[in-house]
This record gives C-alpha cells, sequence and structure tokens, in this order.
C-alpha cells in the first residue's frame, strides 16, 4: 500500500534530518519527499511517500510523535486528500518527430518552458499518474532529463 506522510516541522537545524533518520532506523526507504514552508514561516510541511512497508509504517508514526522537531503528523493514505507533483522534462525531437511530441505535450496539459535546436523542455503538474504517463509517452522520443519534485499534499475539505 501507497502511505503518504505530512508532517509539520519545526525549521530548525536538522529537524529534516531528525524525521528521515526515523524511516531509515526502521529501514523504510522513500518513493518521495518534499519539503517547504508554509503560510508561517517556522514551520514547513514535510510529505513523504512510501511504498511496501506496511507493517513498519506503524512503528514509523509512532517513533515520529515522539519528536520535539514535529508539530502535527498525519497518515493522510487512509483520508481524503489532493496531491500534485511537478516535473520537468527535456525530449529530443527532430523535424519529423516534432508535431507528435507537441500534440503528446498538449494531451497531458504541459507547458513548453525552453527549446534547443534539438531538445524541448517541458513542465506538468499533476497527480502521479499523470506525471508518469507523459514519462511513458516521451520515452521513445528520448528523454534526455528528467527532475520529479516529489509528492505534495494536502488534506480535502475543512479539516
Amino acid at each position: 500500500m501507497k502511505h503518504t506522510i505530512s508532517a509539520l516541522v519545526k525549521n530548525r537545524f536538522g529537524a529534516v534530518a531528525e524525521v528521515t533518520d526515523v524511516f531509515r532506523r526502521h529501514r523504510v526507504n522513500f518513493k518521495s519527499i518534499s519539503c517547504a514552508e508554509t503560510e508561517e514561516f517556522d514551520v514547513s510541511r514535510l510529505v513523504i511517500t512510501v511504498e511496501n512497508h506496511d507493517d513498519q509504517i506503524g512503528a514509523v508514526l509512532e517513533e515520529l510523535k515522539t519528536l520535539d522537531s514535529i508539530a502535527e503528523l498525519d497518515d493522510l493514505s487512509r483520508k481524503e486528500f489532493v496531491d500534485r507533483e511537478m516535473a520537468l522534462i527535456k525530449v529530443g525531437f527532430t523535424r519529423e518527430s516534432m508535431a507528435q511530441v507537441m500534440q503528446i505535450f498538449e494531451v497531458f496539459r504541459a507547458n513548453v518552458v525552453g527549446m534547443g535546436q534539438e531538445t524541448i523542455s517541458v513542465e506538468i503538474t499533476g497527480d502521479e499518474d499523470k506525471v508518469d504517463g507523459l514519462i511513458k509517452m516521451l520515452r521513445p522520443h528520448g528523454i534526455r532529463s528528467l527532475c520529479r519534485t516529489g509528492v505534495v499534499a494536502l488534506k480535502r475539505g475543512d479539516e
């Protein structure tokens, strides 16, 4: 099962390292991790996704709750939430393939952000399946570079 864990952490030296060390000790590997300031300058939201570690996640969450650097902790996996990630992709093209590549971008609503003589760079924002889908469609054209942000997530509704 995929777990999306959202933690509000205090912005202080070593806080994120302290959190990630708990996962290391429990031998849980990240699928993605992202962290940035929230509306409060002294608090950051850390979003970690993991897969196939159901037996360890309970112990990880219990240990995380004991850390002073954690202000709030939530496993969103059993709640309604919205998640997104962004990717920048540089793909090769030829005169012959340009129309097909542009059509793929249009279908996925990817935005062109740069262009060279042999490559074109796009950004895409969406859920993991959408980003994975675009990458799959572009692979035959030759992906030259790829960078993903990792998942960001919030609970739906007023909670």
